[in-house]
C-alpha cells in the first residue's frame, strides 16, 4: 500500500488531534489552593534570612511554617498564583535563567539567595517585582507576626487578625 503526500500529512494531524484531545482529557487535576512540598518548606527556609537580613534573628523554620500557614489563609485564586510562581523558581532551568542561581536552592549561598532578590526588586519587569513583594510580604508578615516577635518589639497583635500566624 503506498500512501500519498495528502494522505501521510492528513493522517499526521487526525493523530496529532488525538494525541493533544486525548492528553487534554487525560490530564491529572491539581488540588485545589496551595499543597505545600519539602522543597518549598527548605526554600522558604533559605529565603527567609536573606529577606529578614542579617540583623534581624529569625528562627527559619517557623518563618517557613507561618509563611505556609499565611498562605492557606489567602484567596483560593491568589493561592494559586503563589503555587505557580514557587513551581516556576523550583525549575533547574528558571531557577538558573530568571533567577541567576545556578546551583539547587539547597547549594546556593546566602550572598546569591540576596542577589536574586535585590535583581528581582529593582527589575525592570513588574513581574518579577510584583513577585519580589509578594515574597517579601508574606515573609515578613509571618516573622513579626509570630507571638515571639511581637513580645520581642512590644507589638499587641489586633484581635481581628489573631490566629492566622503561630
Amino acid at each position: 500500500m503506498k500512501l500519498s503526500r495528502r494522505q501521510l500529512l492528513g493522517c499526521g494531524i487526525a493523530g496529532s488531534v488525538l494525541l493533544s484531545a486525548g492528553g487534554y482529557w487525560l490530564r491529572p487535576t491539581a488540588a485545589p489552593g496551595f499543597v505545600a512540598s519539602e522543597q518549598d518548606r527548605q526554600w522558604l527556609q533559605q529565603l527567609a534570612p536573606a529577606l529578614l537580613g542579617e540583623r534581624v534573628a529569625c528562627e527559619s523554620a517557623t518563618v517557613a511554617a507561618n509563611v505556609l500557614l499565611a498562605i492557606a489563609s489567602l484567596p483560593l485564586p491568589l493561592q494559586q498564583e503563589v503555587r505557580e510562581l514557587f513551581d516556576l523558581l523550583q525549575q533547574p532551568l528558571v531557577r538558573r535563567w530568571l533567577a541567576g542561581i545556578p546551583a539547587a536552592w539547597p547549594d546556593a549561598s546566602p550572598q546569591q539567595i540576596r542577589a536574586f532578590l535585590q535583581r528581582w526588586r529593582h527589575s525592570r519587569f513588574a513581574l518579577q517585582r510584583s513577585a519580589y513583594q509578594a515574597l517579601h510580604n508574606l515573609v515578613y508578615a509571618a516573622h513579626y507576626g509570630a507571638a515571639s516577635q511581637q513580645q520581642a518589639i512590644g507589638y499587641r497583635l489586633p484581635p481581628a487578625i489573631q490566629g492566622f500566624l503561630r
